[in-house]
């Protein structure tokens, strides 16, 4: 027995290091919280944990509540004025070389050709009782005041109207770019209210090679569009245009010419020069801004209408076609001067709708787009997606202009207009020189520079900066830097895992008793 009481001893004071290494202590909640405390490098817990007095405690306890505060504050300042999206523009200048020429659009002044003209109109006012004439040589100023009613029956009844407009082949006496003849075949075409038919070089084409899209140094040049024009002001329709002469407008490739917004006059008599500087705005995308550059189904519509080119987004066409839909939906007919906008997409419809025009006595559609263009609700209403364009690209013009034609000139203009469909004027044979100078109209578009302005909107706050701005804050006011929230997750690390020990344990202890109770 006595042998057994010493193996019994010897086994429970061993001398092998591994029985006598002292077991690994637990820390309680208290003991992890506050040895965080005292070497975090976070300011002001360090001061609380080391307090060896009850005011002293207080003070630190209350400039750390203060300053945590005010951290907070600034935090949320810079959070929000992330969140309000500002931005700045920047402007840069690049050399592009060689730069895409632009568009060209011309038209002439007055939209309709007098002698294709007045034969179906008498027709339209006599059989009215409108008018009773047959003579084509007199026109009164009664008789247009019946002109638009005869272009909205001849459109509700779907003829052409590109009959009573000039063509190009009897404008146009010559063009060149670049020392490349250019033709009519070089041209797109489209139907507007206020000039008839337009005309479009260079426009960007939906198949072709790069759109085909000529650029300045095509055969070895620097960009040089010449055309030489013939107004044919003696068939212009009296009383419906107060002035003679043709209409150009200098536009992107790309870009819808809006000729009922902005066009340069060219008066007749003279040789006119435009030089171009080229200018590109670019805007942010949403959440910074509204803009928009998808094209909808209603401005794919008018865009259809101008045969061939490929144009891009334009929010001035896409607040016509809506205003025109709008207008249909009101008055169940279209604005009858809004003509060239003959199908339009209903709020919320898949499809297009081919429309008829009201009639020109009708108030309703003139009450529609009344509201429509001065009712915020509605607009906004009906066009969500008439925002402005993200990306569009301006051209600066310079215009000069000479005297011309030169007499060398006189002749061959006189071959052209002698050999147009377009008869001459009454008094061609004794005043030939005049009615040239009265009728002929050189235009030159080139560019003033290879240098483009770049204007490009840039968010003020990126959230590069606003992570800077939360980290200066935080630690200016309390020292908290990325390390200080590693020592913060070291602590909740360590705060779980005891309670997973303690859980454990309590386990462990329910299932020893059943083990002892049996024993």
């Amino acid at each position: 027995m006595f042998d057994a009481t010493i193996k019994n001893a010897t086994n429970i004071f061993s001398r092998k290091p591994e029985v006598l290494k002292q077991l690994p202590t637990v820390q309680r909640p208290g003991s992890i919280i506050k040895e965080f405390s005292l070497n975090t490098s976070t300011h002001g817990l360090p001061g609380i944990a080391r307090s060896q007095s009850i005011p002293n405690r207080i003070f630190w306890s209350v400039s750390t509540l203060i300053f945590t505060g005010v951290m907070i504050y600034f935090i949320v300042q810079a959070i929000r004025a992330y969140f309000e999206y500002p931005t700045q523009t920047s402007v840069s200048t690049m050399f592009e070389w060689p730069q895409a020429f632009p568009a060209v659009t011309i038209c002439n002044y007055s939209p309709i050709q007098y002698n294709k003209f007045i034969g179906p109109f008498l027709n339209y006012t006599n059989s009215l009782n409108l008018t009773n004439t047959t003579d084509t040589t007199q026109f009164t100023y009664t008789q247009s005041l019946y002109v638009a009613d005869f272009i909205n029956y001849k459109l509700n009844h779907e003829d052409s109207l590109k009959e009573f407009f000039y063509p190009l082949e009897t404008m146009m006496i010559s063009c060149e770019y670049n020392r490349i003849t250019c033709s009519v075949a070089n041209f797109t075409w489209f139907l507007t209210p206020s000039y008839g038919t337009c005309y479009t070089f260079n426009a960007k084409l939906k198949n072709a090679v790069n759109g085909g899209i000529r650029y300045n140094a095509d055969n070895g040049r620097m960009g040089i569009f010449k055309l030489q024009l013939y107004a044919h002001r003696h068939q212009y329709v009296p009383y419906l245009s107060n002035a003679t002469g043709m209409v150009a407008l200098v536009h992107d490739n790309a870009q819808v010419p809006d000729v009922e917004m902005s066009v340069l006059y060219l008066s007749p008599g003279r040789h006119h020069r435009l030089s171009f500087a080229k200018k590109i705005n670019t805007f942010l995308s949403a959440p910074y801004t509204t803009c928009n550059d998808k094209v909808t189904l209603g401005l794919q519509a008018m865009f259809d209408e101008y045969h061939g080119p490929d144009y891009g987004y334009s929010r001035n066409q896409c607040f016509f076609a809506c205003i025109q839909a709008y207008t249909y939906q009101t008055c169940e007919c279209g604005n009858p001067f809004l003509w060239a906008i003959r199908s339009v997409a209903l709020l919320g419809a898949d499809k297009t709708t081919n429309i008829s025009f009201c009639n020109i006595t009708n108030p309703c559609y003139n009450e529609a787009r009344t509201n429509f263009m001065n009712i915020k609700s509605i607009w906004s209403t009906n066009c969500p997606d008439c925002m402005p364009e993200c990306s569009y690209t301006d051209f600066i013009i310079e215009s000069t202009s000479l005297l011309a034609p030169p007499e060398f000139l006189l002749d061959s203009i006189k071959k052209f207009v002698e050999s147009s469909n377009i008869s001459v004027s009454a008094n061609w044979s004794t005043s030939m020189a005049s009615e040239i100078q009265s009728n002929y109209v050189a235009l030159e578009v080139v560019p003033g520079t290879t240098r483009t302005n770049v204007y490009t909107e840039q968010a003020t706050i990126s959230p590069v900066d606003v992570l800077s701005n939360v980290g200066g804050q935080t630690g200016l006011w309390i020292g908290i830097s990325f390390l200080s929230l590693m020592e913060i997750a070291e602590m909740i690390y360590r705060l779980i895992r005891y309670q997973c020990h303690n859980l454990r344990k309590i386990i462990q202890n329910r299932f020893r008793i059943p083990e002892t109770d049996n024993f």
